[in-house]
């Protein structure tokens, strides 16, 4: 399969993602009082019947509260919805043979500065992409770097210990190669627009997790590195 044809299929895979992520939304899943692990139940209910998703490629996140700071790698004690909490959902489903990630946030309260976090998920997450279309020999431990400086000049941490990744066919966690270097994180020294091992193009996940400075909550947003005419100025 070509390129074009891979990026084109990834593409579609999003778009669907991001309708789940819609319908999440217009059924009131996210509501207070309920708990992470029933939201995450009836994502997973939700996705098979009404999308077809027979599986996921990564476990599904709700994170709300105090649990918005952890990372993918962490399982923090399950939590019930506050009235003024921020959520996030973190969904990697598969869609017949490709894979999706998306991440979207949610504010249930007044808080201008939790507010505000949302609304720079979306901001950073375009400064990133600018800065990698910008840059045509960007590494990934440089622009995981660069997000890191992105949010301390918002005012916020850079909670993520990683940037982005790749994404492809499934599984592509089974993929043969250095595992780190298809991350962007500080242990990927390589350039993130060199084939991989099987030499076809990378197609990169660029994700964006903002900590408030004294680490009480956090926003996560996620999706495919859009193309630079995208994130033109």
């Amino acid at each position: 399969m070509s390129d074009n044809a891979r990026l084109a299929a990834l593409m579609a895979a999003e778009a669907k993602a991001m309708a789940l992520l819609d319908a999440i939304e217009t059924r009131g899943l996210i509501a207070p009082g309920r708990t992470e692990r029933a939201v995450e139940r009836d994502i997973y209910a939700l996705a098979e019947a009404e999308f077809g998703v027979a599986h996921h490629w990564h476990k599904r996140i709700v994170r709300a509260g105090a649990n918005t700071v952890s990372v993918f790698s962490d399982n923090p004690p399950v939590r019930a919805i506050g009235a003024d909490d921020l959520v996030f959902l973190d969904l990697g489903p598969v869609f017949e043979e490709w894979e999706a990630d998306v991440g979207r946030t949610y504010v249930l309260g007044d808080d201008p500065e939790k507010h505000r976090l949302v609304h720079d998920l979306d901001r950073v997450f375009t400064m990133l992409a600018r800065h990698f279309h910008d840059h045509p020999d960007i590494t990934g431990a440089e622009l995981y770097a660069h997000a890191q400086r992105v949010a301390e000049a918002a005012g916020w941490v850079f909670g993520g210990a990683i940037a982005g990744h790749l994404v492809g066919e499934f599984p592509h966690a089974r993929w043969p190669g250095e595992k780190d270097h298809y991350r962007v994180n500080p242990a990927n020294p390589t350039r993130m627009r060199d084939p991989d091992a099987q030499g076809q193009e990378k197609h990169w996940i660029l994700e964006v997790h903002l900590v408030n400075r004294a680490r009480t909550y956090g926003g996560f947003y996620e999706r495919l590195l859009p193309s630079a005419k995208a994130v033109a100025v």
